[in-house]
């Protein structure tokens, strides 16, 4: 009887063994789990001024939705790899080169306003989408611009590297628009070429539209066109490749949504004062986004999320 036992205690020794090793080999399949665990270090990379989403606060510390997003993602890893001391390296992106940083692997996770479409596919990995927005038209009261055939042969604005400049674009050539097309370095610089009057309308994604209106000081004095023109939906990015990485990363975001905790974290960055700011963006959950909890999904078709 002794005998019996104490081969079957071995037994379950040697399996339970057996599983901590698979456990503790299994990051050496992700180059980035690979890396993090050689390094001691996760980069993330966030937005200087994209709030709600990824911003800096009056301490100058990154913060907004994205970013709680990626600090749930570090915790996991820290777990995963069993380093409790594990550093989580901020590291300023932009517009402009938030993707090449995801690609060159000098940023681990992108944690900010990046729409995942196929085109971008091709050079980075996305998670399962975090948000979903919608293209729309920002102009002054006084001028409004309801439609995009407002736009015909007037100046508009948009932000470098976005879909939005891409969209801009194809419809300048397809519809014969004779548009001016500026660009701004970042959302700032657009949304000012809009308030000095060098552009007549700004187009850009309608939470970031809300985000500067609150911050303007004079609401009031503009209009975000009814009409929207694109489904934007958004994921934090990440290495292409890495598809143990993508799991992980998957999911952190699924068991959120999962638990319904998805819902209180989009409470604290949508309708409640923003940290840094106070600013109120008062932004219901979209029926898209409710649909997206319930049915998460890593998809970069628009149609997707109609």
């Amino acid at each position: 009887m002794f005998n019996t036992c104490f081969r079957s205690f071995a037994l379950l020794l040697l399996i339970g063994l057996s599983l901590l090793t698979a456990r503790a080999a299994e990051p050496l399949s992700s180059p980035t789990l690979r890396k993090i665990r050689d390094t001691g270090v996760i980069v993330l990379g966030y937005r200087v001024a994209s709030a709600p989403f990824s911003y800096l606060d009056a301490d100058l510390k990154p913060v907004g939705y994205s970013i709680e997003l990626c600090e749930r993602v570090v915790q996991a890893v820290r777990e995963r790899l069993q380093l409790p001391e594990l550093e989580a390296k901020m590291v300023s992106v932009s517009s402009a080169t938030r993707m090449p940083m995801v690609a060159n692997g000098a940023v681990d996770l992108e944690c900010g306003i990046t729409t995942h479409t196929a085109e971008r596919q091709r050079i980075q990995a996305f998670s399962l989408t975090t948000f979903v927005a919608e293209t729309r038209l920002l102009s002054k009261r006084q001028q409004p611009i309801r439609s995009v055939e407002d736009l015909r042969g007037q100046p508009v604005a948009s932000t470098i590297a976005t879909t939005s400049i891409q969209f801009l674009h194809q419809l300048n050539q397809t519809r014969e628009l004779d548009m001016k097309i500026l660009v701004g370095q970042d959302d700032k610089d657009a949304f000012r070429l809009l308030q000095t009057g060098r552009a007549v309308a700004y187009a850009m994604d309608d939470v970031l539209l809300r985000t500067w209106l609150a911050g303007s000081g004079r609401p009031q004095d503009y209009l975000i066109s009814e009409a929207s023109f694109s489904i934007e939906p958004y994921a934090l990015g990440l290495a292409q490749g890495d598809p143990g990485f993508k799991q992980l990363v998957d999911e952190v975001l699924r068991a959120l949504f999962r638990s319904g905790e998805i819902r209180r974290i989009y409470q604290r960055w949508f309708e409640s004062p923003l940290p840094g700011s106070g600013l109120n963006l008062r932004l219901p959950m979209s029926p898209a986004f409710q649909r997206l909890i319930e049915q998460p999904s890593d998809s970069p078709d628009p149609a997707h999320y109609r």
